[in-house]
């Protein structure tokens, strides 16, 4: 059988948790062949985003060094925790004090220059994965486990140049194969790549996105048409929502690629959401496993599941949105339309969910907080004084997903009466035509109390 595992989260929090993993690698690699994706290590992207944006506030330089000096321990504690053979970790920090070295180099070119670009930052926000891996792998050898490590560009992960957002491009199937099959099939080695981060044809470091991990692992389980992909989480599996929000929360068994993807596109923190589009045409399962509950079968994501009496089956919640508004009398519609959504595009604004008023006045767009501003600018410059483009904030997007509302009469009637009673207003409603979800907007305060009223009023916390 061949399995791609892809570790992240709290799965290398530290050198004790990443040895864990290796020691489950070296479980599973015994009658498997296994590819590894890792993500960085817990925090570390999140800290590089900050250092990059302190480079250009602040003039003064003295933080950096303070900052790779915390760098330095955190991976230098997870290698001496994770690694035990002592010719194995030499080689290891080795590598770590290089990567490091070269970071601060970065850092200190940005905080001269004041300027931090899109590709800038994507080359910074690589090193989470570019220092993971290698730990990772290090740590395999020690415990009697061949095993090279390869950043996403080594891999075969080429991308477009949409900094931040890259999208692979269509011959990236052919070389991940030529790269890492012969290390597979051949070698019989546990290649370890670097999620999150591929290359230009160039050689330029892009970034898939936040979670693109998830998505590099896909990309890989393609191409070597694996059996399997194994995506372990902090999690037994996909809950029917956030057991934060509602303690009752339970378990989905399986779930459908369509069903999977409509919840993570709508805010659930399952998988990336354009994790499956790779494994789709091929069919191949994805598995999201508890890594401290190995043992737990997880939730299995496929192509069709067996039926169940679930008419919604899981709740979403997205909580830092906002709705920009476009509307004038005067509006070619189809026209405007057109001309709304290229500008988006153009100024790589997320659309979250989009509303059109029957009277064809009005357009209602949601959209990542981070991009509202983004987006008034560029609406606003299209419209250039022929309308008005205005935006609420402060507002939730809840989605509730099924196959079994396909066709089953009165569920958004039960969906809003069950609001209504509990004195929930809906701001915006969307409802595709595939019938596997109904979307809404309701202030972001009564966020957390709709989906709460949703998972009692279908019963979701009592099993099928």
């Amino acid at each position: 059988m061949r399995i791609v595992m892809k570790f992240g989260g709290t799965s290398v929090k530290d050198g004790r948790s990443i040895l864990h993993c290796a020691n489950l690698i070296k479980k599973f690699s015994k009658n498997n062949e296994v590819v590894v994706v890792t993500s960085a290590m817990a925090g570390v992207t999140d800290s590089l985003l900050h250092a990059a944006k302190k480079c250009c506030n602040d003039p003064s330089p003295g933080f950096i060094k303070l900052f790779i000096a915390e760098m330095t321990k955190k991976h230098y504690d997870a290698v001496n925790d994770a690694v035990r053979n002592e010719e194995i970790k030499s080689k290891v920090l080795s590598k770590v004090d290089k990567l490091l070295d070269e970071l601060e180099k970065v850092l200190l070119g940005i905080n001269y220059l004041g300027e931090l670009t899109p590709r800038s930052l994507d080359y910074i926000l690589s090193f989470g994965e570019r220092l993971s891996a290698p730990i990772l792998s290090a740590s395999l050898l020690s415990v009697g486990v061949d095993s090279l490590a390869l950043e996403g560009g080594d891999a075969g992960i080429l991308t477009d140049e949409t900094y931040g957002r890259a999208k692979p491009l269509p011959e990236v199937y052919g070389t991940i194969k030529s790269r890492l099959e012969p290390l597979v099939s051949i070698k019989k080695t546990v290649p370890v790549v670097s999620g999150f981060i591929g290359t230009t044809k160039s050689g330029n470091i892009t970034t898939l996105g936040r979670g693109g991990s998830d998505l590099t692992a896909t990309l890989i389980a393609s191409a070597l048409n694996a059996d399997e992909v194994w995506l372990w989480k902090e999690v037994d599996g996909v809950m029917t929502t956030d057991p934060k929000i509602v303690p009752e929360a339970r378990l989905i068994p399986e779930i459908s690629y369509q069903e999977a993807m409509e919840l993570s596109h709508f805010g659930a923190k399952i998988l990336h959401p354009k994790a499956l589009e790779p494994v789709m045409k091929k069919r191949i399962p994805v598995r999201i496993k508890n890594t401290f509950n190995p043992d737990a079968e997880g939730t299995v994501i496929k192509e069709s599941v067996t039926s169940t009496k679930d008419i919604v089956k899981a709740l979403s919640l997205i909580e830092r949105v906002a709705i920009i508004n476009i509307s004038g009398a005067g509006f070619d519609f189809a026209e405007t339309m057109s001309n709304v959504f290229r500008a988006l595009a153009e100024n790589k604004v997320h659309v979250i969910m989009v509303s059109q008023s029957s009277s064809e006045l009005n357009l209602s767009i949601v959209v990542d907080e981070a991009d509202v501003e983004k987006a008034m600018k560029a609406l606003n410059g299209m419209i250039n004084g022929n309308g008005n483009v205005s935006k609420m904030e402060d507002i939730a997007v809840i989605s509730a997903v099924g196959a079994g509302m396909a066709g089953t009469p009165g569920v958004a009637g039960r969906i809003f009466s069950a609001l209504g009673r509990n004195r929930i207003n809906v701001v915006m409603i969307s409802q595709s035509c595939s019938e596997y979800n109904v979307s809404f907007v309701v202030k972001r305060d009564e966020g957390r109390k709709a989906v709460r009223v949703l998972h009692e009023e279908f019963e979701l916390g009592r099993g099928s």
